[in-house]
């Protein structure tokens, strides 16, 4: 079974003309119309933010929302890159639900956002008869020199999220760091040193410390966001 997010009602076509605040962007819709998106993604957004490229938003009316249009993807020279990154995390608790994840295979049961250590959320508690696993989540979508790499920008919060994680199996339970590469592009993975290399240092010191790291890819189009193979790693 093919696991997914499929976009209802459909997307609705633009033109990107400016991302800024962090979190708006200006679109302009066809047939000439700009309206302001709300853009679900706290990174630099380098490598998937350039002016006058197509992109597609999502409509939801209504429920007090200030903004009814949502940024969800935008097409660079390999493809759709999915930008929304609330997304990995719904389609990876799919996929674990599924059995798509071999390394979750064993956890039956899945909890989001679940408290832990010291005042953070897990994204994943995963439970079943190994005992329960911690998984955070991260999106990737910025691809250098042929490698998808995270994060984007400094990210005190992402080294807060390593150092609990490893507190977790040194306690004898077991902890992963999840990342989705929302973009087709990017024939491995790594940390990208070059903008934050203190999360790089971290993120191995987690990796020797028993943290897993798993790197897969999410296969975006218009239609829909479906969970892809794993990515390799390249540290």
């Amino acid at each position: 079974m093919e696991v997914e997010i499929t976009f209802q009602p459909p997307l609705v076509p633009g033109i990107l003309l400016q991302r800024y605040k962090r979190f708006l962007a200006d679109v302009k819709l066809r047939g000439g119309k700009i309206v302001t998106a709300h853009c679900a993604n706290t990174g630099s957004m380098k490598t998937c933010s350039e002016m006058g490229r197509e992109v597609r938003l999502s409509y939801r009316p209504g429920d007090g929302r200030k903004l009814p249009f949502t940024w969800e993807m935008i097409r660079m020279d390999a493809g759709w890159v999915g930008v929304n990154t609330g997304i990995p995390n719904s389609l990876a608790a799919r996929a674990v639900q599924y059995g798509a994840i071999p390394e979750f295979i064993s956890y039956t049961d899945l909890r989001r956002e679940v408290k832990y250590g010291d005042n953070s959320r897990v994204d994943l508690l995963l439970e079943g008869p190994p005992g329960p696993f911690y998984v955070e989540v991260k999106n990737v979508s910025m691809v250098e020199d042929g490698l998808a790499q995270f994060p984007d920008s400094v990210t005190e919060r992402g080294a807060k999220h390593l150092e609990e994680l490893t507190r977790v199996v040194k306690t004898g339970q077991r902890a992963a760091m999840l990342f989705v590469v929302q973009r087709p592009d990017g024939r491995a993975f790594r940390p990208a040193d070059h903008i934050d290399p203190v999360y790089g240092q971290g993120l191995r010191a987690a990796r020797e410390a028993g943290v897993e790291i798993l790197a897969y890819r999410a296969d975006v189009t218009p239609e829909r966001i479906r969970w892809g193979d794993p990515v390799p790693l390249d540290f």
